[in-house]
């Protein structure tokens, strides 16, 4: 992609997540604790089923291509080992035009190919420090040969049904969860931030935290 088109992307993504910061987050330990206020460091969404049980549920909506999901990776991943026992994690890519989905089909190829922990971090670094067109088959084709994957391998799972399925349940999920733009984390199915709702990137994982503790409240209440 040449610089005018990720000039285009990166606007987009800013509009999308409503003015989000675009320097990386902090390291979440250096984060200090905050409230979470409905309709100003949150918003609730229509109540959402939840896949994890007994665990409070957090979905991370990202897309591959969004700076601003790039920024957060480290102080997400670094949330993600620490995170409370009772916290499940879930990562489900947004779709909000249809450009995106090819980036969606990547995940759930990486998916069926149980190859998710070992190259999700990958993509990222392969869309914005290599500049890959990650949009096209044979990019992705090549970029999984050269991560050990057999070409056929990735290219029957990459074209697979359901693969399909899963790109067009994402985007009815995107939906249904409204997020508008990426980042965006989703507690319990109730709990929506965002890098706009929360000033920032930096300001997320203190967000989430607080809204991981609303949920256990919540759920000790039923």
């Amino acid at each position: 992609m040449n610089a005018a088109g990720r000039f285009l992307v990166r606007a987009l993504c800013i509009l999308a997540g409503g003015l989000a910061s675009a320097f990386p987050a902090e390291p979440a330990h250096a984060q200090e604790p905050r409230r979470a206020r409905p309709n100003n460091e949150f918003r609730l969404i229509e109540p959402q089923k939840v896949a994890t049980g007994d665990r409070i549920e957090v979905i991370d909506f990202f897309w591959y291509g969004c700076p601003h999901c790039y920024n957060l990776q480290p102080a997400l991943e670094e949330w993600i080992r620490r995170k409370p026992a009772d916290v499940a994690v879930r990562r489900i890519p947004v779709i909000l035009r249809d450009s995106w989905a090819p980036h969606a089909r990547i995940y759930y190829t990486l998916e069926a190919l149980g190859e998710l922990e070992r190259l999700h971090q990958q993509v990222y670094h392969g869309y914005h420090v290599q500049e890959l067109h990650m949009s096209k088959p044979e990019v992705m084709a090549q970029w999984a040969v050269r991560h050990g994957i057999e070409r056929e391998k990735w290219l029957g799972a990459y074209n697979s049904s359901d693969v399909a399925q899963k790109v067009q349940q994402a985007k009815a999920l995107t939906r249904a969860y409204d997020v508008q733009g990426t980042p965006s984390l989703v507690v319990d199915g109730r709990y929506l931030t965002s890098a706009g709702l929360a000033g920032g990137l930096s300001g997320m994982i203190p967000i989430l935290d607080e809204l991981v503790r609303l949920a256990r409240q919540q759920r000790a209440a039923k």
